[in-house]
């Protein structure tokens, strides 16, 4: 690994970490694009760039996930009920979706992805809430959708926010405690992404070093590490800047990323 690839995950982590905080999200839409170029630079084995760039991304959310959660935990923000009754499903979901993005080529995820940022963007532009209409279901209800908000996570390396807190609030939950359960809800997703991809990159052989499964450490550990500084930025920040207007520029920025992804993939 040379000096600008280390120094480059350093800045990524930073900037991603920076943007979690000031947006509460996990990051996937700023990583996976990113690191699909870095790892095409670095030569990595093409047919498995993509996979990689996701498991990783979905590797380096656990510790961001874990922090979100601490953080909402303390302002009483998290319907623990809610987390638990859902969480069946979503390590179900995530697990499955791990083994759906392995079968498929680089082309449809890249093409998925790209389309799912694209709706997130569009989310981010008309800044729509549901209306609150129901009450949350029961067991049976709340775990058939962790399933479901699961699998789509896995496959695009989301904390699942941007599907959790819209059926949060469908269901009658404030947005302060739909965002703070959807956190909490987002350690599960990624670390059954993570388990997933790890188990279905362990027979793929070929792989850099320092790779376990289709995650690749090394750009785990510095993102992670960098994320923790500047997410609390981040943060702070949220309270002080237009947040409207920011969200449009970055619903920009994931469009850029997710079109430059697609060129670099199929390029």
């Amino acid at each position: 690994m040379d000096i600008y690839f280390i120094i480059s995950l350093l800045a990524l982590g930073a900037f991603t970490g920076f943007f979690a905080g000031l947006f509460g999200i996990g990051g996937g839409g700023i990583m996976v694009p990113m690191l699909t170029l870095l790892f095409v630079q670095q030569q990595f084995p093409s047919e498995y760039i993509l996979h990689m760039a996701l498991a990783t991304s979905m590797a380096a959310i656990v510790p961001t996930a874990i922090a979100s959660l601490l953080t909402h935990h303390k302002h009483q923000a998290v319907i623990w009920p809610v987390v638990i009754k859902i969480t069946p499903g979503i390590l179900l979901g995530t697990f499955a979706g791990t083994f759906l993005a392995s079968y498929l080529s680089a082309a449809p995820l890249a093409i998925f992805f790209s389309c799912f940022m694209a709706f997130v963007a569009l989310q981010m532009v008309l800044n729509r809430k549901p209306k609150p209409s129901r009450q949350l279901p029961a067991f049976t209800g709340l775990s058939a959708t962790g399933t479901g908000i699961g699998a789509i996570s896995a496959l695009v390396a989301i904390g699942g926010g941007t599907l959790t807190v819209p059926f949060l609030v469908w269901c009658n939950v404030s947005l302060p405690v739909a965002i703070g359960t959807s956190a909490a809800v987002g350690l599960p997703i990624a670390l059954s992404g993570a388990a997933g991809y790890v188990v279905n990159g362990l027979s793929v052989e070929n792989l850099p070093a320092y790779t376990l499964g289709y995650v690749f450490w090394p750009a785990v550990v510095a993102m992670a590490a960098m994320s923790f500084i500047t997410a609390p930025l981040g943060a702070k920040l949220a309270h002080r800047l237009p947040i409207a207007l920011l969200k449009k520029l970055f619903a920009v920025l994931l469009v850029g990323l997710s079109v430059q992804m697609l060129v670099t993939v199929f390029a």
